[in-house]
């Protein structure tokens, strides 16, 4: 299934999308898209059987904003330099274990919403990245088939980075990670059904319509199941909570000086296949972007305005 929520920024309300590429509604059936939906195997199979009648009601997508596709979520883990090409264009050895970071939950915003560029920021960076949302309740996993039955789906995530702030500032990378806006996610959660293969992703990023990342899941240097079952060996994981699994090469970074950074008025774009091309034509900037590469989430780039950050 393909999980949404839609509506104005927290006013979401829960939807799917069916095999037929129509927008329906759960709101009478669900009350949202969330960890405790995802740990209801009852509820899932009440919105699986619903979603075959195509009973449901259909929504009109004209103006209608996407939210994530997950509400409340607990904790964001993130994997950093887990893509051999993407280590080999920093200088980066590969890490003999994974390395864990973490994003606030408040950094999360659809897919589609603006990116604020932090005040004193140069060296705002992209990163498109599978998102990994659990539903069951992880604890010491022992077994990568154990670990992959802990998954309920998964979603493109934009792991935005300050490199400044994250690298040259001291102290651990959160600085450069947990910016206001500097994780959209979405548009929708894919369930882990529909997944057979998580190693077997093709993940694109383009800035301007200019494709800068082309990579593979099968270059991860830790597996998803490896890293679910990693993580949960250092904390509980519980149903909603999300691991952004890392990011293969082409980030502004790995560019020859002068790096091309993003600046306000940039226009990203994401896909993972398998994750959502259906949303092709949608634009959160108001810009007609049919003519633009297929991908299913965009993010205009601009400079917050003062009453943000005060």
């Amino acid at each position: 299934m393909k999980l949404l929520r839609v509506g104005t920024a927290g006013s979401e309300r829960p939807a799917l999308l069916d095999g037929e590429g129509t927008l329906r509604d759960l709101s009478g059936l669900v009350p949202d898209i969330d960890g405790a939906l995802l740990a209801d195997d009852a509820a899932l199979a009440r919105v699986r059987a619903a979603a075959d009648s195509r009973e449901l009601p259909a929504l009109d997508r004209t103006g209608l904003r996407i939210g994530p596709p997950l509400g409340r979520i607990g904790k964001i883990v993130c994997i950093g330099l887990n893509y051999h090409d993407h280590a080999r264009e920093t200088g980066a050895e590969p890490p003999a274990e994974p390395v864990v970071f973490f994003k606030a939950p408040d950094t999360v915003v659809g897919p589609n919403d603006t990116v604020l560029v932090p005040r004193g920021s140069t060296k705002t960076d992209w990163e498109v990245e599978l998102a990994v949302v659990i539903g069951r309740t992880a604890r010491y996993l022992e077994s990568d088939e154990e670990a992959l039955a802990h998954v309920a789906g998964y979603a493109v995530a934009h792991d935005v980075s300050e490199r400044e702030f994250q690298i040259e500032r001291g102290g651990t990378w959160d600085k450069g990670k947990n910016c206001e806006t500097f994780n959209p996610l979405g548009p929708w959660l894919v369930t882990a059904d529909e997944i057979p293969d998580p190693q077997d992703l093709r993940l694109r990023l383009w800035v301007n319509g200019e494709l800068k990342q082309d990579g593979t899941t099968a270059e991860q240097i830790f597996p998803v199941a490896e890293v679910v079952r990693y993580v949960s060996r250092f904390m509980t994981l519980y149903p909603g909570d999300v691991i952004n699994t890392g990011t293969p090469a082409g980030v502004a970074m790995g560019h020859p000086e002068p790096k091309p950074y993003l600046r306000a008025g940039d226009v990203v774009e994401l896909e993972i296949d398998g994750l959502g091309r259906d949303l092709r034509a949608w634009s959160g900037s108001g810009q007609d972007l049919r003519e633009a590469p297929p991908a299913i989430a965009r993010q205009m780039v601009a400079r917050p305005v003062v009453h943000h950050l005060e």
